[in-house]
């Protein structure tokens, strides 16, 4: 199935993608996409709900807006340096370990909505990346039963503002944090729908110019390996997004560097899993 949420900010419906492209809304179900759905089976529930009461559910327009696919993950969790070339055109070694670091959830907004430069940014980039949506509570789980725990996968674009990032001091997550830096989906592919996670294209432009064209084959750190050592330090919940890392292409690694402006267009996507496209603004406060 291809779970998506839709309607007005703060508003969203769930509904899905059917094979054939046709987009309903499951409201009658009674739940949202949210972590007790996912925690109470809430997949398996409503694909059996589905087969009494699909050809009653409404049809959603193309014109309607897509919300971030989950509500209200409990956590955002992202690994770095996860491509074998991004790390070179980082000019940093292979890391030995995952590299773990945090996005706030409120940075989480829809696939095509607007991003906002922050206020005083000069050095917002891009990154596209596959996100992972844990299914069911995962607790020092093994790379063996790893997959078991996933959901589905979803595209997501890691936005960073490089001198918040690196040159402030601290941890990562004040780059990656910002109002509008997550924007997720359109939507979440159940697990059933991506059988191998490890060789999927994704691929992003900018202002129509191709930036960004890789593959997950050039993991360092491939899914059931990322989601067993992230379990040995804290619970996975259901809902929770593992953002997997982005390939080579992003601004920082130009010479001279690529930054976003006001006014430029990123479109990005991932076999499988869709794509999405956001207008870059200014910060008006």
């Amino acid at each position: 199935m291809k779970l998506i949420r839709f309607g007005d900010a703060g508003q969203e419906k769930p509904g899905l993608i059917l094979e054939n492209g046709k987009k309903i809304d499951v409201s009658g179900f009674g739940e949202d996409f949210t972590e007790e759905f996912l925690t109470n089976d809430g997949i398996s529930r409503l694909s059996a709900w589905l087969k009494d009461n699909q050809d009653s559910c409404p049809e959603v327009g193309d014109e309607i807006r897509f919300g971030a696919p989950i509500y209200k993950p409990g956590k955002i969790v992202c690994i770095g340096l996860n491509y074998a070339l991004h790390a070179k055109e980082s000019g940093m070694e292979p890391p030995k370990e995952p590299v773990v670091f945090f996005k706030a959830t409120s940075s989480l907004v829809g696939p095509n909505d607007d991003v906002i430069i922050p206020k005083n940014s000069k050095k917002t980039d891009w990154e596209v990346e596959l996100a992972v949506v844990i299914g069911k509570k995962a607790s020092y789980v093994s790379k063996e039963e790893a997959l078991d725990y996933v959901a589905g996968y979803c595209l997501h674009n890691d936005y960073s503002e490089r001198e918040f990032q690196l040159e402030k001091g601290g941890q990562w997550v004040k780059g990656k944090s910002c109002d509008t830096f997550a924007p997720l989906g359109p939507y979440i592919a159940t697990k059933d729908e991506i059988p191998n996670p490890h060789n999927l294209r994704l691929w992003l432009k900018l202002n129509g110019e191709t930036m960004q064209d890789g593959n997950t084959s050039d993991f360092i750190f491939d899914v059931p390996t990322v989601i067993s050592y992230l379990s040995q330090y804290m619970s996975l919940l259901p809902g929770d997004i593992i953002s997997t890392g982005t390939p080579s292409g992003v601004g920082l690694g130009f010479n001279p560097p690529k930054y976003l402006k006001p006014g430029d267009v990123v479109e990005l996507g991932i076999d499988g899993l869709g794509s999405s496209k956001q207008n870059l603004k200014a910060y008006e406060g």
